[in-house]
């Protein structure tokens, strides 16, 4: 075998992989700034309001602005919290950040897992009811994830609860959701992001707030309803822990706080 030459080979090969590897990073990237805006782009008056009442922005704002209908939704046990479950085969839980692996773990221990996305702020803070179904599990925490509406949009209503212990997945709580199109309803072009943002800014985010997240999904107020209704909204995170649902279609702000159990409308 000719040593020199297979080397020459293998140093062209690992050139071209570093190529091809460097490229997707370019399109990555080019595809997110492309995808996002930053504060430069907000309206004069935006930027001049968050200056003014120093809220800081963390994150990039979405421009997507896609044409959404409502849904309705049920539990099909009639029970948003489902009953713990063990798993037979506990997974490590740094599989959390691994998309495909995690479902590959998961798929055939929990129903439907393959249609749920992680969603790392929903796992940071805890409602005292949340606490205590940790503390009954046994475990030292838990990771929340969401159902899609659509394969793409969350449902922010709905919680798969898995919980940890010693770097390990070894339990959950899941409610299966139904989810339909409400009749006669049409889709809608949402609000954008950066629009939802002004109208926080104006009348809602508090002074010296930290913005340190925005995603698009679904959420509703929850009422004493077998089935429920819910709407593209805008969610937004602070830093606080404080979390803001602007309804994407109407504009209504609705405000979670990690200490309440249920959201509150504000208009």
């Amino acid at each position: 075998m000719d040593w020199g030459r297979a080397k020459n080979v293998l140093i062209y090969a690992f050139l071209l992989l570093n190529l091809v590897l460097g490229y997707q990073l370019w399109a990555d990237v080019r595809e997110q700034a492309d995808t996002n805006l930053d504060f430069a782009s907000l309206a004069d008056s935006t930027q001049k309001a968050m200056e003014e009442k120093s809220i800081q922005l963390l994150c990039p704002i979405p421009s997507m602005t896609p044409a959404l209908p409502k849904i309705s939704y049920h539990y099909v046990s009639g029970e948003s919290i489902g009953k713990p479950v063990t798993l037979k085969k506990p997974v490590e839980s740094k599989l959390i950040f691994m998309g495909t692996d995690l479902v590959d773990a998961l798929g055939d221990q929990i129903p439907e897992f393959g249609n749920y996305r992680y969603d790392p702020q929903a796992s940071q803070e805890m409602t005292e009811a949340e606490l205590e179904r940790v503390k009954v599990a046994g475990a030292a925490g838990r990771f929340v994830m969401h159902t899609l509406v659509d394969g793409k949009w969350p449902l922010f209503n709905d919680q798969l609860e898995l919980y940890y212990s010693e770097q390990k997945i070894v339990s959950y709580r899941q409610s299966l959701v139904e989810i339909a199109p409400m009749e006669d309803e049409q889709e809608q072009k949402i609000l954008p992001a950066s629009g939802a943002l002004k109208r926080l800014v104006d009348a809602f985010i508090p002074e010296g707030s930290s913005i340190k997240d925005i995603q698009l999904g679904y959420y509703g107020q929850v009422f004493n309803s077998e089935s429920q209704v819910a709407a593209p909204s805008w969610r937004f995170t602070l830093e606080s822990g404080e979390i803001y649902y602007v309804q994407g279609i109407s504009g209504d702000v609705t405000v979670n706080s990690p200490k309440d159990e249920e959201g509150k409308e504000q208009g």
